[in-house]
């Protein structure tokens, strides 16, 4: 009996492929991104073998759109942006004008129309988050003004991006594809229409969903059921951005925006966390069917606009940023970190491809210049980033003093150099253990991955670095050779016993605490090292139990 199950087949074979490619790329010091559209080529129409359901790609990597755009607006700070908004602002929008402009030299060279070669141009002025973070982690400078100006930089260009996805839409349907030349009432009077739709989904979601989204999940989170809680995030993410599309007319992307905007607040970290994997899963279906659209012939029909395509990503964009980044009065290190960080295209360049050619307003080829770009600039950063961290330790070797335009990537109290105790993690249980030890007189630092947690312990007064604690370098700056405690406050027993296992061997004599939620977790980090694991709940159960005995109805059953 055969079982016709092209959903299955999809993404069975997608994640097995994107999985093993993915890790593969990774080995490599390359982003994952690359092995997951490797792995979408794969499946496509274009290569032999296994040919995966276009159509239902398409659909899924719909659902991936909207939990990407949900994710950003999750992450998005007006107060990350308004601390550079005055290099952050004007340098996106002229960084984004000049690749545009030169992505439509190119279209003209190629014979498009103009409209053609604006969607292309725009397609190629946007960064990857994905990327771009994480060579800012790898590089611990996140925290640093370079860091903040890249991450400030990066937010602008993905609000402009979500314009443009607004916009879009009414542009093609007054234009078609860009022989026509319409008169300026009709055009005026379509985005006139767009705008008066926008400004109504944004005002209903400012009015009413900034307190009704926040009051429902409150609500549900106070049930304590967490699948519950996690349903809840995904049907306000896929109800709002589905009800704006369909009731206001505007892009799904818009809607998953403001959604995740929204819930920017206490329970923000919640919805992330619980949403995450599903997140996850999904940006990999996107990132697999945007590579099932890819021919890999035009590497080799036409290997000149590859070329230029990607010297406009990683040349162009990255020179127009070095030039503003200097003209705003910044060091030459601050002004190639950005640059080098910007030279690359990711995520917004798909989905705005996509719907360019979907709207008849990109040729296929465009698309496929695009995917090309992204594939050969997500490969080349790293290298990129290699030639830029050589040169800059070359220039602080020939200096006498380290440059005081690389600052550290901690700020605050100075780290503590021996005799100190470390914490890993400043959550709940993380924050008031530093609390306990720092009325006792331990020294600490703290190491939060998390940047709302780590800007908490730094307000505190803890010295912080921010990062994963199972990265080596961020381990490293912590001094552990100096330590004599570590409290392994996280909650993820696996990734707190790799940290566990290289702490061990660089320490031996020190004292190392975990959390476990399970004995299987107890067994776990016992093995890689640790000293003692505490069962959160079962010390949650003798807390109960003690509190319950010292009860005037029970009191005297005490010491029986």
């Amino acid at each position: 009996m055969t079982h016709d199950t092209p959903l299955i087949a999809l993404l069975a074979v997608g994640l097995v492929l994107a999985f093993v490619l993915g890790t593969l790329a990774h080995r490599l010091r390359l982003s994952p991104i690359v092995g997951y559209l490797v792995a979408g080529i794969l499946v496509g129409p274009f290569t032999p073998g296994f040919v995966a359901d276009a159509d239902l790609a398409m659909e899924l990597s719909e659902i991936g759109v909207i939990l990407l755009m949900f994710g950003v607006g999750l992450h998005f700070s007006v107060d990350d942006l308004m601390e550079v908004k005055w290099i952050a602002i004007p340098g996106a929008i002229v960084q984004i004008t000049v690749a545009t402009a030169l992505g439509w030299g190119l279209a003209w060279w190629l014979g498009w129309s103009h409209l053609q070669g604006i969607v292309f141009g725009l397609a190629l002025s946007v960064a990857s988050t994905v990327v771009l973070l994480r060579a800012m982690e790898d590089r611990r400078l996140l925290d640093t003004k370079r860091g903040r100006i890249a991450v400030g930089w990066l937010i602008v260009e993905d609000l402009v991006m979500v314009v443009a996805l607004v916009l879009l839409p009414p542009l093609a349907e007054v234009m078609g594809a860009g022989d026509a030349r319409p008169g300026t009432g009709s055009l005026l009077g379509s985005l006139g229409l767009t705008l008066a739709k926008v400004t109504g989904f944004v005002l209903l979601m400012m009015v009413v969903g900034r307190r009704a989204i926040p009051w429902l999940l409150a609500r549900v989170a106070g049930l304590g059921m967490r699948e519950l809680f996690t349903l809840s995030v995904l049907a306000i993410a896929l109800g709002v951005a589905f009800g704006s599309a369909k009731l206001f007319g505007v892009s799904f992307a818009l809607g998953a925006f403001f959604a995740g905007m929204l819930l920017n607040g206490d329970l923000s970290h919640k919805a992330a966390s619980d949403s995450l994997p599903l997140r996850d899963a999904f940006a990999v279906l996107f990132f697999v069917s945007v590579g099932m659209l890819f021919d890999p012939m035009i590497l080799v029909e036409r290997p000149l606009p590859v070329l230029a395509t990607f010297l406009i990503i990683t040349v162009g964009k990255s020179l127009a940023a070095y030039a503003i980044v200097r003209a705003f009065g910044h060091p030459t290190s601050t002004a190639l970190t950005i640059s080098a960080s910007l030279a690359q295209i990711g995520e917004f360049s798909f989905i705005l491809a996509g719907l360019g050619v979907s709207l008849a307003i990109l040729p296929p080829e465009g698309r496929d210049l695009v995917l090309a770009g992204a594939l050969l600039s997500i490969i080349a950063n790293p290298l990129i980033f290699v030639v830029l961290d050589r040169w800059q330790a070359a220039q602080v070797s020939q200096a006498e003093a380290p440059s005081p335009e690389a600052p550290g990537p901690h700020s605050g109290p100075a780290l503590p150099v021996e005799g100190h105790a470390i914490v890993v993690g400043f959550g709940q249980v993380g924050s008031e253990i530093a609390k306990l030890l720092r009325e006792r007189g331990v020294p600490l630092l703290v190491i939060e991955d998390d940047h709302d947690l780590a800007q908490k312990a730094r307000a505190d007064g803890y010295p912080t670095v921010r990062g994963n604690a199972a990265a080596p370098q961020v381990m490293a700056e912590a001094n552990p050779a100096g330590a004599k405690l570590v409290v392994m406050a996280i909650p993820h027993a696996l990734e707190a016993g790799e940290a566990i296992a290289r702490l061990r061997a660089g320490n031996p004599g020190m004292t190392i605490l975990a959390r476990a939620h399970s004995d299987s977790e107890v067994r776990h980090l016992l093995a890689h090292g640790a000293d003692g694991a505490v069962l959160a709940e079962k010390e949650l159960a003798h807390s109960m139990a003690e509190m319950a005995l010292s009860a005037p109805p029970f009191r005297n059953l005490r010491g029986t």
